[in-house]
């Protein structure tokens, strides 16, 4: 069992709603690198607008290069400083116009600009972004305190470095070399831009997502609740049956649900009846057997016990003769009873065939003829010009049509007339045996039907018979789909008449 197997339905249902939110959500740390492009671009930018204000100071006289600072200082949004030979500032657009940016205190700052720096740190960790320095504004206003404008006058060419204000925004300096006397030029940018359009993505894409995985949530917990809530109600009734506690316990048949829990409830409904009805069968089965049983056995005991006193010759044979036939009706009797048990799990594993139900009572009857089992009564059969195709196991459906004969010789009087009928009748094959003997009472037409209920006539011994054959071709007969029913004879004269209705086979699974 995989551990997936182990994990409730309810947490199942949540995973595979949440799952793929959780990595689209994953698409907030992946926006580094949209950062990082908008960065590499602002990179291009510092270089290309250092070098180029740089060519344009460099030829011009100290007001002018003042004019130029604090105009470009103000188009652009920047801080220009210039630096001397000597690495000495000797102009800066802040002292000399007002400040076009303040780096922000954190301490100052709202929650929301709070947390969002702490968003900030928590991707840069999860992406392993490279750190990045803070900037601090030097005291000192010489060139020592800035690496780029050392290396930008030592090799000629421009510098750009990155690093974070204290408000986690980025602060982009580019330094270039200003004319040929080795003074230079520091531009300073606080791209807060780029932070905000970075977090302000991140924002709709959160806030997207968090909306979302909360109405998957609850929709997988609303789904989870109308699947798990039935199929634990589903599940606490069958253990109680189980365990045999609460005899009446009742399995919900959810009638308001139309949905597969609702098909399942009423199944498992169905089902716990049936298994009821069964067990309840099983019982008075039982009881029955150990009734039956007791009668012989106490008069073979009597027998028996007699035997040891009686000296008799003649009572004592007569005692013999009783034991024996106690002896066979006891054989008879569990014949019957194994019978009876199994015919139906023995119907349910077979495999069913089609074949000719006239044809298979026409082979009973010469059968029955050649053993001299009709005790001289006739037996006439009647089938239609069709054949009579069922399905079914044919050795059970042979002794359902033997119990019925049998039946019918026993009540018939000697030299009486017994009809064996097959038709059509509508999608069925019936099969009737009809007897001239007494006939069956209305109120008797079910208890018939009961096992070892048997009213025998009056000159057959007694104990030939269990009371089973006819209870035991009802069972046949249902588990092939079909019926066992009592009536009157359709031509009005006396005696008993029991048919067999079973659905008739399609004619393409006819064979013979």
């Amino acid at each position: 069992m995989s551990l997936f197997d182990r994990v409730s339905l309810t947490a199942r249902i949540l995973a595979v709603n949440i799952l793929p939110l959780a990595l689209l959500g994953g698409g907030i740390f992946y926006l580094d690198s949209y950062r990082a492009q908008l960065l590499d671009e602002r990179y291009k930018l510092a270089r290309i607008e250092a070098q180029i204000t740089a060519e344009a100071l460099a030829g011009a006289t100290r007001e002018r290069q003042e004019a130029l600072l604090i105009q470009i200082g103000k188009e652009q949004d920047m801080r220009l400083r210039m630096f001397d030979s000597e690495g000495l500032l000797w102009a800066d657009s802040f002292e000399l116009d007002e400040p076009r940016f303040t780096l922000d205190d954190p301490a100052d700052d709202e929650f929301g600009l709070r947390f969002a720096r702490w968003l900030d740190r928590m991707v840069d960790t999860v992406v392993s972004a490279e750190p990045v320095p803070d900037y601090i504004e030097p005291e000192a206003t010489t060139a020592e305190p800035w690496p780029e404008l050392v290396r930008a006058r030592e090799q000629g060419v421009s510098q750009i470095v990155l690093r974070d204000a204290p408000d986690g925004t980025p602060v982009i300096t580019a330094a270039a070399p200003l004319g040929l006397n080795g003074a230079t030029l520091l531009t300073t940018r606080n791209a807060i831009d780029i932070t905000e359009s970075v977090r302000a993505a991140r924002s709709t894409l959160g806030i997207g997502v968090a909306l979302t995985l909360l109405a998957s949530i609850l929709l997988s917990l609303f789904l989870a609740r109308t699947i798990v809530k039935p199929l634990q109600t589903l599940s606490r009734a069958a253990s109680r049956v189980r365990l045999g506690r609460e005899r009446d316990v009742e399995v919900p048949r959810l009638p308001e649900r139309r949905d597969e829990i609702g098909l399942l409830a009423r199944s498992v409904s169905d089902m716990t009846e049936a298994l009821r009805q069964r067990i309840d069968a099983t019982e008075h089965f039982a009881a029955d057997v150990a009734h039956e049983i007791k009668n012989p056995l106490a008069s073979l005991r009597s027998a028996v016990d007699s035997l040891t006193t009686v000296q008799d010759a003649e009572l004592r044979g007569q005692l013999l003769d009783i034991a024996s036939h106690d002896v066979r009706r006891i054989d008879r009797l569990v014949t019957e009873i194994s019978d009876a048990s199994r015919v139906d799990a023995e119907i349910s594993r077979a495999v069913f065939e089609t074949f000719d139900l006239a044809e298979l009572a026409e082979n009973i009857i010469v059968t029955r003829e050649d053993r001299e089992l009709n005790r001289g009564h006739e037996i006439i059969l009647t089938k239609p010009a069709s054949p009579s195709f069922v399905r079914g196991v044919p050795i059970r459906m042979e002794r359902v049509v033997e119990n019925l004969l049998d039946n019918a010789v026993s009540f018939s009087p000697p030299g009486g007339v017994i009809e064996v009928t097959l038709s059509h009748v509508d999608d069925c094959i019936a099969l009737t045996v009809a007897d001239q003997g007494p006939g069956i009472p209305a109120t008797e037409r079910e208890k018939v039907f009961r096992r070892f209920h048997s009213v025998r006539p009056d000159e057959e011994d007694f104990g030939n018979h269990s009371g089973l054959g006819l209870a035991i071709g009802r069972t046949i007969t249902e588990a092939h789909g079909g019926s066992l029913e009592v009536s009157d004879r359709e031509d009005g004269q006396q005696g008993a008449c029991l048919t067999i209705f079973l659905p008739e086979a399609p004619t393409g699974d006819a064979r013979r």
